[in-house]
């Protein structure tokens, strides 16, 4: 079976590829790998996973080699999305041995990382099969990853928050405080958004459930940190007229029984802030 939602496309990270290739390579690019390997000398690498896993960054990963050296040929041996076992080859290299060597440490990094948040995330999903719950991520990402991040949460068979401040409305406690209160916060919020624009409110107790409920013009509510009879009590409350999600505290223990809640969606920032990488290398 194949997770995810189908790759991406090249341009989109490309411009990236290249910072990652340019920082590395820093004043006088690769000193060890000139000094060492003949210019001239080609040779082949396979890149491997040592651990079973959720594949995402492969075509990524083999674009790194491609754009240092376009002569590299690559041969993807995998989809991301595949699950695979330890020992298994997911990207064929032939090419000047220099680029190889050069390229590598850019590729492995993004392949662990992506496969790493794919794993996590297939595993969350898998704990709260047939629950009717989604798994979803939040913004709490590496500064200049998130379109990776976020992609990868989408392979491993999760769903994807709001990307930025621009694209959708999260009102938290700090905007309440701010505001007076739940309703100002709501009525400022609708004086200022246009109507295609998604609405979220975070409460943090049934009473402010409660007033957020007499409210109109708000689409989903973030239940934070809610114990787990709060959680149900406040999915029965809601009845279906908003999209509930739950967050904080958020643990592979603990996530089918807040699924079981009844929730619509749970959402946690560890799947993309502190997941560990899948562990991938380039034997040539």
């Amino acid at each position: 079976m194949i997770l995810g939602r189908g790759p991406l496309p090249a341009l989109l990270y490309e411009d990236l590829l290249r910072a990652a290739l340019v920082e590395d390579l820093g004043r006088a690019g690769d000193v060890t790998t000139d000094a060492i390997v003949p210019v001239d000398l080609r040779g082949t690498g396979e890149i491997r996973v040592r651990q079973d896993a959720v594949v995402a960054g492969v075509d990524i990963a083999a674009r790194a080699f491609t754009l240092y050296d376009p002569t590299v040929q690559v041969v993807p041996c995998v989809v991301d999305g595949a699950r695979v076992a330890a020992g298994e080859v997911l990207v064929q290299i032939e090419g000047p041995l220099r680029a190889l060597l050069t390229a590598e440490r850019t590729a492995l990094n993004l392949l662990g990382r992506l496969s790493g948040i794919a794993t996590a995330t297939a595993d969350l999903v898998a704990l709260v099969a047939g629950t009717g719950t989604e798994i979803v991520c939040t913004r709490k990402t590496t500064p200049g990853l998130r379109f990776l991040e976020k992609y990868a949460v989408r392979v491993g068979g999760g769903s994807n928050h709001r990307f930025g401040l621009d694209d959708a409305v999260l009102v938290k406690d700090n905007h309440v405080a701010v505001a007076g209160g739940v309703t100002e916060a709501v009525r400022r919020v609708r004086a200022t958004v246009g109507h295609l624009v998604k609405v979220e409110v975070e409460v943090d107790s049934l009473a402010q459930l409660d007033e957020l409920l007499g409210l109109d013009g708000v689409d989903a509510v973030l239940l934070d940190n809610f114990d787990l009879d709060a959680l149900a009590d406040a999915v029965r409350r809601v009845d279906g007229r908003l999209v509930t999600e739950a967050s904080g505290g958020i643990t592979p223990e603990r996530v089918r029984a807040v699924a079981e809640c009844g929730v619509d969606l749970i959402s946690t920032g560890w799947l993309t802030h502190s997941v560990r990488n899948v562990d991938v290398g380039l034997d040539c």
